[in-house]
């Protein structure tokens, strides 16, 4: 897997192209933007800019805060989202397996780079320079002289100074003597302790995450959980039986991979969970760094191979504090886009970041040009022959499908689905357009609710590369005694145009199943079918 066979470019048109004025965009990049909601992203003016500049999903991160504050700010997303005329999926991220260290002062501690440091599970003793307490008993059983430890907020990337990068030269009893090998400044009540390929014997669903799930998950009908620290198919069937056993059967588990041993049991991760996050921030810790890249580049290759969507963290660090990225961040999205994933998602960037909008506008702009040069045909190959033959009549369709609109330059791929698995499998063909899937509602659905804020299905499809969903409807008096083709079409038809994505005598690909068969259309848009 080669980054660059995944590049179309053509000299020296291309580069002449790169001098020439940006032209605006009409409609968001293919790719999804998850945005992290937080303190400079938690009213609902600043959520409305976050939707219009293409914030995708909206992530609530349950290591900090309690559940008040993310009922108070799911509140103005949902303000937010009715204002803009938009939906918006909501992600729950578990905490998991987490070391903690309790800085019961609050205050900041200095540590200098050469000095030594005891990290005591002993939470009577106060935080300083010379002790660290941690809720966790069993540190010094599972480590071992010369291990790495990292501590902070937002762990080690390399360049900031508020993580601790740590050595451990001694255990004594049930304390870890570790040798401080960078200056830094941690502040704030709570900091993560990570412990680089070392396998902490915690549960990866931990018994506060379950009481989120179970209350604020329930309450608000989450569409997907991102289960960090998932080590195991097992993690992922552990969380698939509480959800069904609280009536979230509909949600789906998106398993974050952040450590060596998720690595080792991807593939039977990936065969169980609905998405994958491969998260870069602890993946960065554990592996080497000139093994980061390849981890994102083999994740992502198995996720497009499965057609299930692969998000990619850790991205614009320095836009947390700065208005423009550095070159290499750029880059590196850039890069994402071209291996394959379905998204980005902003952690601190939107969470606690001077700049939230412009993360999530620059992020999106770099991923729109990257999908300009994107190697289609090579992706398409690569799915068709991993796929084999003979094809399943539902992957030869969808191939089709898309095959035919890339030759017809078709403008959009119109899907009728109702739970949206139609969708999900065009879009596992990389289609060069969007996929605007109009998810009809399951018999019995509250069509109140269906109208207010649109069905799981149709909300877990913006998580999925170049995915719309819309909202159909059954109802008669809606669909003004048009059929349901005949209605979902000019639902299509009139977004389209809505959004710049189609114009008079554009083609489009309309995807319908119909009883055991599916059916491939090309039509020609008029004006006058508005």
């Amino acid at each position: 897997m080669q980054g660059g066979n995944h590049m179309l470019l053509e000299e020296p048109v291309r580069l002449a192209s790169v001098l020439a004025p940006a032209k605006p965009k009409v409609f968001p990049s293919l790719t999804k933007i998850v945005g992290t909601l937080g303190p400079n992203s938690h009213s609902v003016e600043v959520i409305e800019e976050c939707l219009t500049a293409g914030m995708s999903v909206a992530r609530f991160d349950f290591s900090w805060k309690d559940a008040t504050y993310h009922q108070e700010t799911l509140d103005n997303l949902r303000k937010a989202a009715q204002n803009v005329k938009k939906l918006c999926p909501i992600m729950l991220d578990t905490v998991g397996p987490e070391i903690q260290v309790h800085n019961s002062t609050g205050g900041a501690i200095e540590l200098i780079g050469g000095n030594h440091v005891t990290i005591t599970p002993d939470l009577s003793k106060a935080p300083s320079a010379d002790i660290l307490p941690i809720k966790f008993g069993d540190l010094a059983k599972v480590v071992k002289k010369g291990d790495t430890l990292f501590i902070g907020q937002y762990l080690f990337t390399g360049s900031e100074t508020t993580s601790l990068w740590l050595e451990v030269t001694e255990t004594s009893g049930a304390e870890v003597i570790c040798y401080v090998k960078n200056t830094a400044t941690l502040s704030g009540p709570i900091f993560t302790l990570h412990v680089s390929q070392v396998h902490i014997s915690m549960p990866t669903l931990s018994e506060y995450d379950k009481q989120v799930i179970s209350t604020w998950g329930l309450q608000n009908s989450v569409d997907i959980i991102s289960l960090s620290h998932t080590r195991s198919s097992e993690d992922v069937r552990e969380l698939r039986a509480f959800l069904k056993s609280h009536d979230l059967q509909d949600t789906q588990i998106y398993a974050k991979v952040e450590n060596a041993e998720g690595l080792e049991h991807f593939d039977e991760i990936l065969q169980e969970a609905d998405g994958i996050i491969i998260s870069r921030g602890d993946l960065g810790i554990d592996l080497p760094p000139e093994r980061v890249f390849m981890s994102q580049k083999t994740g992502i290759h198995k996720c497009n191979m499965a057609g299930k969507p692969v998000i990619i963290t850790r991205v614009v660090d320095s836009m947390i504090d700065n208005l423009r990225p550095t070159r290499a961040e750029a880059t590196d999205v850039a890069n994402a886009v071209l291996d394959g994933t379905d998204g980005i998602l902003l952690g601190a960037e939107t969470l606690r970041g001077q700049y939230p909008v412009d993360a999530v506008r620059t992020v999106g702009r770099i991923c729109a040009e990257a999908e300009t040069v994107y190697n289609q045909s090579l992706h398409f190959k690569k799915v068709v022959r991993h796929v084999g033959e003979p094809m399943v009549h539902e992957e030869s369709v969808a191939s089709s499908a898309v095959r035919s609109a890339m030759k017809v330059k078709a403008a959009a791929i119109v899907v009728f689905t109702f739970s949206g698995r139609a969708a999900r499998l065009i879009a596992k063909y990389r289609a060069p357009m969007p996929v605007l899937a109009v998810v009809f509602p399951r018999e019995g659905s509250d069509p109140s609710k269906w109208r207010s804020y649109g069905t799981t299905q149709a909300r877990q499809c913006f998580s999925v590369r170049g995915v719309y969903p819309l909202m159909g409807s059954t109802d008669e008096a809606e669909t003004g005694g048009l059929t349901k083709e005949e209605y979902g079409i000019k639902l299509a038809l009139n977004y389209g145009r809505s959004v710049g994505i189609i114009k008079p005598y554009d083609r489009v690909i309309i995807f319908e199943k119909i009883g055991d068969s599916s059916v491939v259309k090309i039509i020609e848009c008029d004006d006058s079918e508005r």
